[in-house]
């Protein structure tokens, strides 16, 4: 008897109906009682972070501050801790008009008004001013070289200013984690500076991603420690990082020092978000967890590579993922020109920008198995990465074989969220 599995699609599903018998895992993120008082959380943190002092004896009227807050793509409920700190900066001697919202954009768009809205909610928007990075336009200070040769040029509103940092804390494919450091590189630094830290995803040996990097790798992880190096040049004052449960909710808040205060938390979502698996599967389905985590196919491309973990060699991945906005990078699809001339590993050495790495890893993947992405895009765009692109349930059913007899196959409902661990 076969069961119905429904997988969240930009703000609907898709529903599958398939043989439990078939499936080895479903994996979720543990059972996270997500924090039933945000504020009250917020208050506690300020008086007594981690490896910092107290909220109250760094910031002190006089001083003009900017908040760093993360951009529409990584929605992290900031509306709901933001204003208690707004507040506290203002009980502090610190007026509204001394406060500027900087939204670390790094390389992606800016927002609509409406987006700022949603991002920080409405209370704060009509108080606070907010400004989009460019990190082609914006005014830029060069605040110094890493060890590694990066030259640190960032957003002026993060030097000779109070700084603190704010966004989320998830796994990600270059830097281990997001969060933290991230708000500054590539946050708010020039398009060259993002460009020389993250061309530390290539092996500087082989035409492949440095085996260096990767989901939750910190240690010895070149592109993140030059990031570290870098955000310390910068030096913010403080930071406050979420960590988002699968249902939206904020599950953990992490504050005090920009370092130390976020690995706590990348530890904590290791801990929480690592699934481990006993085995690779045939097939695995993974849904993104919908919108916004499946506004694109750049932000989509997370599933994909959490999926690719727990697949077997040649096996198959079947991605639902809207991606109404389609790729997400206006460059995106621009770097198949290179990939079906066989220059694509020497043009992006050449040429690093961030969608064309991620476009780079998800051909990685897609050599690694047979990839079938369920969107909106048009098929024939992702057809040179090896991907086969579908637009109809039906179609990727077929192309997937969801209904082939025996075999094993892993559910990621929450693909992106969800990090498998394959047991040694």
């Amino acid at each position: 008897m076969k069961k119905a599995y429904k997988f969240k699609y930009g703000e609907g599903q898709q529903e599958l109906f398939l043989n439990p018998e078939n499936i080895i895992q479903e994996l979720q993120a543990k059972e996270i009682k997500p924090l039933e008082n945000v504020v009250q959380e917020v208050e506690r943190l300020l008086d007594s972070p981690t490896a910092s002092a107290p909220f109250n004896t760094l910031f002190e009227a006089g001083d003009k501050v900017t908040i760093v807050i993360s951009d529409i793509t990584r929605l992290v409920r900031l509306h709901e801790y933001l204003p208690p700190v707004v507040n506290r900066l203002n009980s502090l001697g610190i007026p509204d008009e001394d406060i500027i919202i900087l939204v670390a954009t790094g390389t992606h768009r800016g927002q609509t008004p409406e987006e700022h809205k949603t991002i920080v909610g409405e209370e704060i928007y009509s108080r606070i001013k907010v400004v989009d990075h460019d990190c082609d336009n914006s005014e830029m200070v060069n605040v110094g070289t890493t060890s590694r040769g990066t030259e640190v040029v960032v957003n002026s509103l993060v030097v000779e200013r109070k700084v603190i940092l704010t966004g989320g804390i998830v796994h990600h494919l270059m830097a281990g984690f997001g969060g933290g450091r991230k708000s500054i590189i590539p946050g708010v630094a020039s398009r060259e500076t993002i460009a020389q830290n993250h061309l530390h995803s290539l092996d500087p040996e082989k035409e492949q991603s440095n085996p260096l990097i990767g989901v939750g790798a910190i240690k010895d992880n070149p592109l993140h420690e030059d990031m570290v190096e870098g955000a310390g040049l910068v030096n913010p004052d403080f930071l406050i990082n979420s960590i988002i449960h699968t249902d939206g909710r904020i599950a953990k808040l992490v504050a005090g020092h920009w370092l130390k205060a976020w690995e706590e938390g990348c530890q904590w979502a290791d801990d929480n978000y690592g699934v481990p698996i006993s085995k690779q599967a045939d097939l695995v389905i993974a849904s993104c967890g919908g919108y916004p985590k499946d506004i694109n196919l750049y932000q989509s491309t997370k599933t994909l590579f959490n999926a690719a973990l727990a697949v077997k060699p040649g096996g198959r991945i079947l991605i639902f993922a809207r991606c109404q906005e389609g790729a997400g990078a206006d460059e995106f699809f621009g770097w198949s020109k290179p990939l079906q001339e066989n220059s694509l590993d020497p043009e992006l050495r050449k040429n690093f920008t961030i969608p064309g790495y991620i476009f780079y890893a998800a051909v990685e993947s897609a050599r690694k198995a047979k990839v079938i992405l369920c969107s909106e895009i048009d098929p024939e765009l992702v057809k040179p990465m090896g991907i086969i692109g579908v637009n109809s349930l039906e179609e990727a059913k077929r192309i997937a074989q969801v209904d082939e007899e025996k075999q094993d196959i892993i559910l990621m409902p929450y693909g992106g969220a969800t990090i498998p661990l394959l047991s040694k």
